[in-house]
C-alpha cells in the first residue's frame, strides 16, 4: 500500500490547475545557492505536463542540482562538526573501551558525554547549514520520502529525455535515456526509446553515457580490465581509486542517514521496529536506531551497482584481495602485506589470505615493525562492529529489527538469544543457498510408456529447483500437424488469436494463440481439420500425464489452462531491439525483483502449480527460454526451442522466466498449466474432447448409413444426443479470452 501512495504523494505538490505561473520557470543561475528540491521538481513536472520542454529542463536540472548539492553541505558539515572540541561521541557509542574503567568514574559518565556532545554537535550543524545553505539552513530545504525514491530511482531523467528529444538536443536525450536505463534495464518502453535513439543519424555512440553512476564503479571496471590483460601495474592506482571511492560513496551515504526524522506510517514503524513509544527516551532511542540501521544499510547501497536488486557480495574484502594480489605481483610486497591483513580483519580464518600472508612474510625477509593492516579499513571494522553491538541490543531488549548486510559480523557479537532466530531467517531465502536436489526418478517411463521420451536436463543442471527438460514428446510429423493447425486456426480469424494483432508483451511480435475448445469448435465446423484438432487434445494430456509422474506422483495434477501460442516477428522492427519476448515473471506470484519476494495474490493465477511449454519448431531467431534469479535480473539457465521439446517446471517464485526476443521467424509452442486444485480444472478442456467425441460418433453413424443398402434412407429418429448437438451447432461458439 505505501509504494501505491508514495507516487500519489509526488502529485500533490504539483500546484493546482490554474494557479499563477510558479516562480521557479525563471532561468535559474548555475551558481546560485540550492533551493528546495521538492519544489523544483514539482515545478518541472508541471512544466512537463504543460509542454513548456525549455523550463521543464531548467527545473529538473535544477533539482538534481539542488539535491546533489545539500547531499555534499550535509556530508562535509557532519564531517567538520564531528571534528569540533567537544563534540565527539563517546567512546562507549563507538564500539571502543572508555579510558577509564573504574565503576565509580563511568556511572553515568558518558550519558552526560553524550548530551553535551550532541548539543555542540547540533549547534554546529545548525551553524554550518546556515552558512552553506542559506536562511532557513537543511530545514528549509528537506527532502520528503518519496522525492528521495523518485531520485534513487532517477525519474528525472525520464522526463529530461522526453523534454530534450522535443528540444531536438538529441545527443543530451540519449544520455539522459541511458541514464534512466541504468537504473531501470527492465523499462520496457525506454528499451523501445533506447533503440530508436540508437537508429537515428545525430546521435553517436559517445552520446550513451551514464550522468548518475558513482565514480568508483567506473574506475574498478576498469581495473579489473587491465587485471585481465595481466596490467597490475596499471591497475594498481585505480584499484587504490576505486576502494578510496567506495569509501566515500558509503560516507556520503552516511551523512544522508543524519538528516531530519521524518513522520512513519504505522506499517512502516512495524516494519523497522524502532517505532517510537512517546516517552523522550524511547523517542530518543527510537531515532538513534533507525540512524543506525540507514548506517549499516550503506554498505549494501555502496556495493549496489546501478540498475541491480543485490549488492557484489563481500565487496570491499574482494576490493582489498584484488590489491594484495597486485602489490604482490609488482614486488610491492609491504602493501601487499598491508592489504592481506586487512582482509584478514574481516575473516581472521582465511585460509587462502593467512597463506599468502606467509608467503609474503617469506619473501620479504626481516620483519617490518609499524607493518599492519590498512588505517582506513581498521576504523571501518572498528565503527562497523559498534553500530552492530548497538543494533542486536536494541533488537534482544527493544524488539527492534536488524538485518546485518555483512556476512563477516563475527558471531561472537550476536547475543546468543538471537542466534537462533537469525538462522532461521537465513534460512527462509532459498536463493542464497544451492538449490535442492532433484527428486529421483524411480518410475516415470515405466507409468507413461512413451518410447523416445529421454530427461535432457533436471534441476541440478538447469542451476535451480523443480525445473526439468524433456525430449521427444513429439515427431516431426506431429509438430507439423500442430503447426498447420495454428497456421489455419490464424488464418480463419480465430478471436483467441487476436487476429493477427501486436502481441501484448511488445510491439515487435505478433501474436497467435488457440485455446483447445477454440481448436475442437472450428474442427467441428470444418474451418480447420480435425486432426490437428484431436492432437491438440491428446498431446495436453500427454503432458500433464508426464509432469504428474515427474514432479508429483503421490498427488494428481489437472490441466488448468491450455494455450497453442505463435508469435512472429514484425519485419523490418528488429535492428537493435532490446526488449524482450515476454518480460521475466513467475506464473502463480506477483514478482517482485527489488526484494527478491513473489506475492501469491492476484492479479497473478495463484491455483497454478506446475507449467510446461512443449516447442513445435526452432526455424526462428531468438525465442530462448531462459530462467533468473528473484532478481529478475541475472540468468541461472537457458533452453533452445525444438520440435518435441518441454520445459517443465513449478509456477512459483522459485522459478523466474522469460523469453528472448522473436527477431525473425515464427516460434510456436504449446503452454500448459497445472493444478492441484480440482476446483481449478479447465472446463474448455472436457467441452472439447466432449465435442470432438460427438463429431466422431457423428461420422461413424453417416458412414454406416451409407453402407445401408436402402437407397432412401428412414428418417432419423429423435433423440436427446443429437438434439443437444444441434443445438450446441446452432449457438454461438463461446470463446474464452485468456492468455
Amino acid at each position: 500500500m505505501l509504494r501505491l501512495l508514495r507516487p500519489l504523494l509526488l502529485l500533490l505538490l504539483l500546484p493546482p490547475p490554474g494557479s499563477p505561473e510558479p516562480l521557479g520557470l525563471a532561468q535559474l543561475s548555475p551558481g546560485s545557492p540550492p533551493q528546495a528540491p521538492d519544489l523544483l521538481y514539482a515545478d518541472g513536472l508541471r512544466a512537463y505536463a504543460a509542454g513548456a520542454w525549455g523550463p521543464a529542463v531548467a527545473l529538473l536540472r535544477e533539482a538534481l542540482r539542488s539535491r546533489a548539492a545539500l547531499g555534499r553541505a550535509r556530508l562535509d558539515c557532519g564531517a567538520s562538526c564531528a571534528a569540533e572540541p567537544g563534540a565527539a561521541l563517546p567512546a562507549v557509542l563507538l564500539g571502543a573501551p572508555e579510558p577509564d574503567s573504574g565503576p565509580e568514574a563511568t556511572q553515568g559518565s558518558w550519558e552526560q558525554q553524550l548530551l553535551r556532545a550532541a548539543l555542540r554537535r547540533a549547534d554546529c550543524l545548525t551553524q554550518c547549514a546556515a552558512r552553506r545553505l542559506g536562511p532557513g539552513g537543511a530545514a528549509r530545504l528537506r527532502v520528503v520520502r518519496a522525492l528521495r525514491d523518485a531520485f534513487r530511482r532517477r525519474e528525472p531523467y525520464n522526463y529530461l529525455q522526453r523534454a530534450y528529444y522535443q528540444l531536438k538536443k538529441l545527443d543530451l536525450a540519449a544520455a539522459a535515456a541511458h541514464t534512466f536505463f541504468v537504473a531501470n534495464p527492465m523499462h520496457l518502453q525506454m528499451r523501445e526509446d533506447m533503440a530508436k535513439y540508437r537508429r537515428m543519424s545525430g546521435v553517436q555512440p559517445q552520446s550513451f553515457r551514464d550522468l548518475e553512476t558513482p565514480p568508483h564503479w567506473a574506475v574498478y571496471d576498469t581495473s579489473l580490465e587491465l587485471l585481465g590483460r595481466q596490467e597490475a601495474g596499471l591497475a594498481l592506482p585505480r584499484l587504490e581509486e576505486a576502494l578510496q571511492g567506495s569509501l566515500a560513496q558509503m560516507e556520503s551515504c552516511r551523512a544522508d542517514c543524519e538528516g531530519p526524522e521524518e513522520q512513519q506510517g504505522a506499517e512502516e514503524e512495524e516494519e523497522d521496529g524502532a517505532g517510537s513509544q512517546g516517552g523522550l527516551y524511547e523517542a530518543i532511542a527510537g531515532h538513534w536506531v533507525r540512524v543506525l540501521q540507514c548506517r549499516q544499510r550503506c554498505v549494501e547501497e555502496m556495493a549496489t551497482r546501478p540498475g541491480r536488486s543485490f549488492p557484489v557480495p563481500d565487496f570491499l574484502p574482494s576490493q582489498l584481495r584484488r590489491l594484495h594480489e597486485a602489490y604482490a605481483q609488482v614486488g610491492n610486497l609491504s602493501q601487499a602485506i598491508e592489504n592481506v591483513l586487512s582482509v584478514l580483519l574481516f575473516y581472521p580464518e582465511d585460509e587462502a589470505a593467512k597463506g599468502a600472508l606467509n608467503q609474503y612474510q617469506a619473501q620479504l625477509g626481516e620483519p617490518r615493525p609499524g607493518l599492519g593492516p590498512r588505517e582506513d579499513i581498521q576504523r571501518f571494522i572498528l565503527r562497523s562492529l559498534g553500530e552492530k553491538r548497538q543494533l542486536y541490543y536494541a533488537m534482544e531488549h527493544l524488539g527492534t529489527n536488524f538485518k546485518d548486510p555483512d556476512p563477516w559480523t563475527p558471531a561472537a557479537l550476536i547475543p546468543e538469544a538471537l542466534r537462533e532466530k537469525l538462522r532461521e531467517d537465513q534460512e527462509k531465502r532459498p536463493w542464497d543457498h544451492e538449490p535442492p536436489k532433484p527428486k529421483p526418478l524411480t518410475y516415470w517411463k515405466d507409468v507413461l510408456l512413451l518410447e523416445g521420451v529421454t530427461l535432457t536436463q533436471d534441476s541440478r543442471q538447469l542451476n535451480g529447483s523443480e525445473r526439468a527438460v524433456l525430449d521427444g514428446l513429439l515427431t516431426p510429423a506431429e509438430c507439423g500437424v500442430l503447426l498447420q493447425l495454428a497456421k489455419d486456426a490464424a488464418g480463419a480469424g480465430a478471436r483467441s488469436g487476436y487476429r493477427g494483432r501486436r502481441s501484448p508483451h511488445t510491439p515487435h511480435e505478433r501474436f497467435e494463440g488457440l485455446t483447445v475448445l477454440k481448436a475442437a469448435q472450428m474442427a467441428r465446423s470444418g474451418t480447420v481439420g480435425s486432426q490437428g484438432a484431436k492432437l491438440l487434445l491428446e498431446v495436453s494430456e500427454r503432458v500433464r500425464t508426464l509432469t504428474q509422474a515427474y514432479f508429483s506422483p503421490e498427488r494428481p495434477l489437472h490441466l488448468s489452462f491450455t494455450h497453442l501460442v505463435c508469435r512472429s516477428a514484425i519485419e523490418g522492427e528488429q535492428e537493435q531491439r532490446m526488449d524482450l519476448s515476454h518480460p521475466v515473471h513467475a506464473d502463480n506470484c506477483v514478482l517482485d525483483p527489488d526484494t527478491g519476494e513473489c506475492w501469491r495474490e492476484p492479479p497473478a493465477y495463484t491455483y497454478r502449480d506446475y507449467s510446461g511449454l512443449l516447442y513445435l519448431n526452432d526455424d526462428f531467431q531468438g525465442g530462448d527460454l531462459f530462467f533468473t534469479e528473484p532478481n529478475a535480473l541475472t540468468v541461472t539457465a537457458r533452453v533452445r526451442p525444438r520440435c518435441g521439446r518441454l520445459v517443465a517446471f513449478s509456477s512459483g517464485g522459485e522459478n523466474p522466466h522469460g523469453v528472448w526476443a522473436v527477431t525473425r521467424g515464427r516460434r510456436c509452442a504449446l503452454a500448459l498449466w497445472h493444478t492441484w486444485a480440482p476446483e481449478h480444472r479447465e472446463q474448455e478442456w472436457l467441452e472439447a474432447k466432449e465435442l470432438l467425441q460427438e463429431s466422431e460418433e457423428e461420422e461413424e453413424e453417416e458412414e454406416e448409413e451409407e453402407e445401408m443398402p436402402s437407397k432412401d434412407p428412414p428418417p432419423e429418429p429423435p433423440g436427446r444426443r443429437h438434439q443437444g448437438v444441434r443445438d450446441k451447432a446452432g449457438k454461438p461458439p463461446r470463446v474464452r479470452e485468456e492468455l
